[in-house]
């Protein structure tokens, strides 16, 4: 298999006009690199089946934990371990890719409205 082409992450963030609906731009094995734009608060929720990383790109970010928080700055990341529960806050915009496998639904174990449709390119 040939290797794939760069993938611009500003070009590809341009194309993203909605808030808290990832997309994906490449896979890796089972593994999805998606990127997305935040803004306010999300909701609680935990990844049974798998741990979420998340890189910040631009902006501030806060994960609330049950027992504390985590602030992310452009540049820094974090990994939430599977099971633990965390809502994702973005005051101002945040640009930023997250690592999970195929198939993680953004809402993990809650669903609902806010649920974005999974395997998007862009």
């Amino acid at each position: 298999m040939p290797a794939t082409p760069s993938i611009n992450l500003a070009a590809k963030l341009a194309l993203i006009h909605e808030h808290w609906m990832p997309k994906v731009v490449a896979e890796m094995n089972d593994y999805q690199f998606k990127l997305a734009k935040l803004k306010g608060e999300f909701l609680w929720h935990a990844h049974p089946d798998t741990d979420e990383t998340f890189i910040v790109i631009q902006g501030r970010l806060r994960i609330e934990l049950r027992d504390g928080h985590i602030d992310l700055g452009p540049g820094e990341m974090t990994v939430i371990p599977k099971g633990v529960e965390h809502k994702p806050c973005a005051p101002e915009e945040v640009h930023l890719m997250l690592i999970e496998p195929r198939g993680v639904a953004n809402t993990g174990d809650q669903g609902g409205e806010r649920r974005a449709p999974n395997d998007v390119w862009i």
